[in-house]
């Protein structure tokens, strides 16, 4: 059983409830909640494979207020001071509103219909835990691991994550398993855990190319389109939307082309577009993003083309602060040739030991705040003094011991990181400055200060370490602050960091119902979009974990509820 056809397998007079344009999580979700709801839906994928970003993310979901939220109190209102406080007024109330009623029936109406399925970490901060109504856990579920075998050949067309997240050529490990994997030695019960997905992985690569226990966002795209799978969800490959259909400014179907086959297909209901946004698109990236180098990790594919069809119906697009959530990545070429884009979320920033430096060797940024804000502060000091790239620099124990980059934690072996440029080594910090052109005095009393800091456990400069946010992603065997440690043992490294764009805020201007509008506020029947390819509800800004796969869940369920005429109406 597959659930993957071919265009050219559809008759001309083929029609659905639903047409889906896009296979991440917010297309899936919209797909499978059509299927839930006793409707017939399509998924149209213009690449080779289904996931999208969505597949090489943590698969980190914020919703809060769901029934894994635990006993700690937290409530819509509490919700809605937070959202008040750290978005304010960049986003529509409305939306956020609309969101925080519908995202914890969306979890149910998945968790009970479905293979969907999720848990809450036990702690999961948000980001900006200095503003009112922020939670320490309970907001944020993360998928739990799927094994992929039950896909069968299908298995095949799920995205796989970005290598360089993957152990021992294919093995994927999340935060419980980096974890017991550290303590293999120290801990029975780490030992065990750590030995039976060892051993799971190597029977899995006697049979195919990468392992098949899926965690993070392979897990809950995997666990997706089982469940499309199992309800007989049509999914096309390879097959790119080429307009929009409408009737009486109504949209009622497509125009998809794969090869050479073009054909139209009727949508009952309505049309959802899903597609990822417009990173890719070949003008909008370039008119929407600041002038600087700018590395994108996100999944191929993501050209913009379903809002242009959109546009051209005149919906409007929402511009936002940034127009795109950042991280610092750092790149590094394969050696098939292709371009390794690694971003630093948390494995190294707020681990003891790093630094990072502006080009006049002077730090500029409170290491372990959240990514987005690593990269906004980035390219804000770019502004005055060249910050991009910048540098992050550790010594011999800190790269041995927590990793940096794509080297990890361990590596013994650093030839061909140094040799390709990526690693940069130098006996002395003098001589990194040197390697690097940054002032080697400026950078030598950098270092030296914050080993101060590390001594005393207080960073004087920018705070690290001061919230529960900072401190989770440290190391807690590290006293007095788990996010600092001193930068002295030779020789010394850095890695080149540079923004990078993990996902759209500016898109097409949506109801709380997910119907894309008109410039005057009007409705363009028929038309939904949810995902990358609506303007982020968040307003640029970047609360905690999960807030993009959070709202697309939610407002793929309130576009279908919309489309099924079931839409559940919210108090102004």
């Amino acid at each position: 059983m597959t659930a993957f056809k071919r265009l050219s397998d559809l008759s001309a007079d083929a029609a659905y409830d639903l047409i889906v344009i896009g296979s991440g999580v917010a297309g899936m979700s919209a797909a499978l909640f059509a299927a839930i709801a006793g409707r017939t839906a399509l998924v149209v994928e213009r690449s080779d494979f289904v996931g999208g970003t969505s597949a090489f993310s943590a698969g980190s979901v914020w919703a809060p207020n769901s029934r894994h939220a635990g006993a700690e109190p937290d409530s819509i209102d509490n919700t809605r001071r937070f959202l008040d406080a750290v978005v304010g007024n960049r986003s529509s109330t409305a939306l956020r509103d609309a969101f925080l009623d519908s995202i914890p029936a969306a979890i149910d109406v998945l968790e009970d219909n479905s293979e969907v399925k999720f848990r809450a970490y036990a702690m999961h901060p948000d980001y900006e835990q200095e503003a009112e109504g922020a939670t320490l856990r309970g907001r944020t579920l993360e998928p739990l691991p799927f094994d992929a075998r039950g896909l069968g050949e299908d298995f095949a067309r799920l995205r796989a994550p970005i290598p360089e997240f993957t152990i021992l050529g294919g093995m994927m490990v999340d935060r419980t398993d980096i974890g017991h994997l550290l303590k293999l030695t120290r801990s029975f019960a780490s030992f065990s855990h750590a030995t039976r997905i060892l051993g799971r992985y190597a029977l899995d690569r006697m049979a195919r190319r990468r392992g098949s226990r899926l965690v993070m966002g392979n897990a809950l795209v995997g666990r997706l389109l089982s469940a499309l799978r199992s309800r007989k969800i049509d999914i096309l490959l390879n097959t790119s939307l080429i307009d929009l259909v409408a009737r009486d400014r109504e949209v009622s179907g497509v125009v998809l082309a794969a090869g050479k086959t073009k054909l139209t297909l009727k949508a009952n209901l309505g049309v959802v577009l899903a597609s990822g946004g417009f990173s890719g698109h070949a003008t909008k990236r370039s008119d929407m993003l600041p002038p600087v180098e700018i590395h994108s990790p996100m999944a191929p594919g993501l050209n913009g083309t379903a809002q242009d069809a959109a546009l051209a119906m005149g919906a409007i697009m929402d511009t936002t602060d940034d127009n795109v959530f950042w991280a610092p990545v750092s790149t590094r070429e394969r050696r098939d040739g292709s371009r390794a884009v690694f971003p630093h979320f948390v494995l190294d920033r707020s681990k003891p030991g790093t630094v990072c430096v502006d080009q006049g060797g002077r730090r500029f940024v409170n290491e372990s705040v959240s990514y987005h804000s690593f990269g906004r502060a980035m390219l804000d000091r770019n502004k005055t003094v060249p910050c991009v790239p910048c540098f992050i620099i550790t010594d011999f124990v800190g790269l041995r011991r927590y990793g940096l980059g794509m080297v990890r934690l361990g590596t013994r072996n650093l030839t061909e990181f140094i040799a390709d440029g990526y690693l940069t080594e130098a006996p002395t910090i003098p001589a990194l400055a040197t390697a690097l052109t940054v002032p080697a005095e400026q950078l030598s009393q950098t270092i030296a200060r914050f080993n101060g800091f590390a001594a005393t456990g207080i960073d004087e400069d920018f705070g690290r370490g001061t919230t529960p946010y900072h401190r989770v992603n440290g190391d807690p065997t590290q006293t007095p602050n788990p996010t600092l440690g001193t930068i002295a043992t030779p020789p010394f490294y850095a890695v080149r960091l540079y923004p990078g764009d993990i996902g759209a805020t500016a898109g097409l201007r949506v109801s709380r119902d997910a119907q894309v509008l008109r410039a005057d506020d009007s409705a363009i029947p028929g038309l939904y979009a949810c995902g990358n390819d609506a303007t982020s509800i968040m307003g640029g800004q970047y609360p905690g974990p999960g807030i993009t796969l959070g709202p697309a869940i939610a407002f793929a369920f309130r576009a279908v509820q919309h489309a099924t005429s079931d839409a559940v109406p919210l108090q102004d």
